[in-house]
């Protein structure tokens, strides 16, 4: 009896972080440049004592969710403040302490203090790790590899409205490092703890695409059909216990009998 009921409900726990995972994705089925992820499985563990070897934990209590870089649907939308990182680079932005964190999140916009930031108001982080300004007046637009160009609608002494380079976005390959999302959505390497931090480059040049926008890389059908799983098997679960229970109390009344 001890063995069927501790199945049962660790079979139900286990659910309880899909249905999580499964609806936060179809929640965030049309967020721009939104990346599924998977609780990380660990080592399966036992309980300690005398009695206990077969009550088995499938998996262990432990939240890193563990991002996956699979490319979402490109929209071209012609803005030269929206990009969309290429392979599986990452964009730097900066938390709110502070620290570093990356994002696949590609629209840009420059906010009223000047400074370049995510839609969702996280600012761009650059190379040397501080916000990325822009001057009043003129426009922007972003190279491949994340340089950043001021053009000024004010010709200088010579008649001529140059570019002027006033940043490096920070890209990484994250093709080598396993990222984790945070609370705030941000991702970090493994084992960050909240902290963020840059990540070493990968082997991949890290590179973005102006001009368009990635959007989130969850299919609507495999999460409803995963969530009907989801569902079905709960149900199961929640008949073993109640016949478990059905059970005991026989056993019960078959005591007092006798």
């Amino acid at each position: 009896m001890d063995k069927l009921v501790f199945t049962a409900l660790s079979g139900a726990k286990t659910g309880t972080i899909q249905r999580t995972m499964l609806t936060n994705d179809l929640a965030n089925v049309s967020t721009t440049g939104f990346k599924r992820a998977t609780f990380h499985k660990a080592i399966p563990g036992q309980l300690d004592g005398p009695g206990f070897p077969v009550r088995f934990q499938p998996i262990v209590e432990n939240r890193d969710s563990i991002v996956s870089l699979t490319p979402g649907t490109r929209m071209d939308t012609g803005n030269p403040l929206d990009v969309a990182m290429n392979d599986e680079t990452v964009l730097g932005v900066l938390g709110e302490q502070g620290e570093i964190a990356f994002t696949r999140r590609g629209d840009l916009r420059v906010s009223e203090q000047g400074f370049i930031e995510t839609a969702n108001g996280y600012l761009v982080a650059t190379e040397g790790g501080g916000p990325l300004t822009v001057p009043v007046g003129g426009s922007v637009n972003i190279t491949p590899d994340g340089t950043v160009f001021f053009n000024a609608t004010v010709a200088d002494a010579a008649g001529v409205v140059a570019p002027i380079e006033i940043g490096q976005i920070l890209l990484r390959d994250a093709s080598a490092t396993i990222l984790q999302r945070r609370r705030d959505g941000l991702f970090e390497e493994v084992g960050s703890n909240g902290a963020g931090g840059d990540i070493a480059p990968g082997p991949e040049p890290a590179s973005l695409s102006a001009g368009s926008l990635e959007g989130s890389n969850v299919n609507a059908v495999e999460v409803l059909v995963g969530l009907m799983d989801y569902y079905r098997s709960f149900e199961t679960q929640m008949k073993i216990i109640k016949s478990a229970e059905e059970l005991d109390q026989s056993g019960a009344r078959l005591m007092q009998s006798s």
